[in-house]
């Protein structure tokens, strides 16, 4: 591997790629639902993905650079390398980075907005500043045990439910209902990211909600968040949303298998839990989104 190569890698482990089906997992079922009701526009609808994209990657930079500049990483970390806190990027370079990724992630909502309207430009103003707080500014909200709530509104509620508006300039019940599940499921990646970092965690002084809870609570409310979306599916098939939309039942025995492991297991061997939960919520979703169209 040459310079150029292993820079890119490096950029490559600084982006966290296991944690980007966070961003297409909402998309798909906001466009899905928009298909369903036949108002699928594929430019806004790309847009959408892009901009969830380009926030996933700049929350993940801010996330790299801010926990090394509050001293939150240190060398007992578990979980993935960080670039900033090894001293493989430096610091200058990753705070550009994730200053690059949010005005770009901005250009996208101002072509939204145009498409949208006021009620986009508030999302885009509210989910950039939620991207900064989520590790940074004053009151670190990850710090402060309110990461997973922060994930779920974001990448579930208003992921979905902007995706959909962008296309038909309204909003339903099942689209917000619809925005649940795909919700809970990526919050559920954060949560086993915590779980994996309690006691470094609590060693830093961050009070995450898996610190707060502990490790048996945390455990159950994984449990819950992987397990609820499959609940959900019932009432909406017959809700006359269609049956299909129990298509999402072939990944059950991975989300099974995924909250029996998760109590056998510690350390960094949650790493693997982490990337096979961020798989299972884009699974699930696809599944759900090819339910709904159908």
């Amino acid at each position: 591997m040459n310079g150029s190569e292993s820079k890119l890698y490096l950029w490559y482990l600084a982006i966290r790629p296991k944690t980007l089906p966070a961003a297409a997992a909402p998309v798909a079922v906001g466009s899905a639902a928009a298909i369903a009701d036949g108002v699928f526009a594929f430019l806004p609808a790309f847009a959408a993905f892009l901009g969830a994209l380009l926030l996933q990657i700049a929350v993940n930079l801010a996330n790299d650079y801010f926990d090394a500049k509050n001293e939150i990483d240190g060398e007992k970390r578990l979980g993935p390398v960080r670039v900033t806190q090894s001293g493989l990027i430096p610091p200058s370079q990753v705070k550009g980075a994730m200053v690059a990724t949010l005005v770009a992630s901005g250009l996208v909502f101002c072509y939204l907005t145009l498409v949208g309207g006021l009620v986009i430009f508030l999302v885009a103003v509210a989910s950039v500043l939620a991207a900064l707080a989520y590790s940074g500014g004053p009151y670190p909200l990850a710090s402060h045990g309110l990461g997973e709530l922060f994930v779920f509104i974001f990448f579930g509620l208003v992921a979905v439910c902007g995706t959909y508006w962008v296309q038909a300039l309204s909003l339903s019940w099942l689209v917000v209902v619809a925005s649940i599940a795909p919700g809970l499921l990526i919050s559920a990646i954060m949560v086993v990211n915590n779980l994996r970092d309690i006691p470094t965690d609590e060693e830093a002084g961050k009070r995450t909600l898996a610190v707060r809870l502990g490790r048996m609570k945390t455990i159950t409310l994984y449990r819950a968040m992987v397990l609820v979306p499959y609940f959900m599916m019932v009432p909406l098939a017959f809700a006359g949303v269609g049956f299909s939309v129990l298509f999402t039942f072939f990944t059950l025995p991975m989300a099974i298998m995924l909250c029996d492991e998760v109590r056998g297991i510690s350390g960094s061997d949650l790493n693997y839990t982490l990337a096979r939960t961020a798989k299972l919520s884009l699974f699930f979703s696809l599944l759900f989104a090819a339910g709904l169209i159908v």
